[in-house]
């Protein structure tokens, strides 16, 4: 499918990538997309780039029926890469006949239920919810693969959006601590991990110069008495982040 072929609203989108600012680009988006009838907003991805001065990127996923669209990396400010960061993989908004839900939720539990998009089939004498086959792109978007929805999921869901909490799942499935998060994204929490290493060996690097420039006396007087009253010295308390 082309550019020219999406709906104009999300080429709407196109503004917002590759743009950083102070701007909230969950909320600009829910902006663009306000006159759409139906959408999902997902953080695809995040990452840290950086150690002593470090940037913060998102890019998301938004889909619409079996429609996607993926933004290319967005610069973010700390304040908005922390609010978001425990959503990882998740909706941070979605959009149905009832209404905007801005609560971060799995993707695609807001279209369970809703008879345009699938039903309820009996099992072994429990309910659960099937896809169309024309939307397996919102049970893909679960990662879910086989596996189906049943009621008690749904409803446990549904206690959670009407206290305006975010849903993990019952086992705290999805989000950036959720187990179907990390085998759906192995490459981002890899990533991860290597930046708290890069993290970890930077500080040990600043203790190590440190100390060197404690015993030489540079810069830190040495073990003079003016380091016992924590003017350079180890009693100042160090570094912290």
């Amino acid at each position: 499918m082309t550019q020219r072929q999406w709906p104009v609203f999300l080429l709407g989108l196109l503004w917002l990538w590759g743009c950083g600012g102070s701007q909230d680009p969950v909320v600009e988006m829910q902006k663009t997309l306000s006159s759409a009838p139906d959408y999902i907003l997902m953080l695809d991805d995040m990452r840290e780039e950086g150690t002593f001065f470090p940037q913060y990127y998102h890019r998301y996923l938004v889909t619409q029926g079996e429609r996607k669209v993926q933004t290319d990396w967005i610069e973010v400010p700390e304040d908005i890469y922390r609010k978001y960061e425990p959503f990882l993989g998740m909706a941070l908004a979605s959009k149905t006949s009832e209404g905007v839900n801005a609560t971060p939720h799995p993707a695609g539990y807001d279209h369970v239920g809703n008879p345009q998009y699938g039903k309820w089939v009996e099992r072994n004498g429990t309910s659960f919810w099937e896809f169309y086959g024309q939307y397996a792109l919102l049970q893909s978007l679960m990662g879910m693969g086989g596996n189906l929805i049943n009621r008690a999921d749904y409803n446990d869901y549904r206690t959670s959006r009407r206290d305006n909490r975010p849903y993990y799942g019952r086992n705290n499935e999805w989000g950036t601590q959720g187990s179907v998060t990390q085998q759906q994204k192995p490459s981002t929490f890899e990533r991860r991990k290597q930046a708290i290493n890069q993290k970890q060996q930077s500080f040990a690097q600043k203790l190590q110069n440190r100390a060197r420039q404690g015993q030489t006396g540079f810069g830190g007087f040495g073990s003079t008495g003016r380091s016992r009253s924590g003017f350079g010295g180890r009693s100042s308390g160090g570094f912290g982040k």
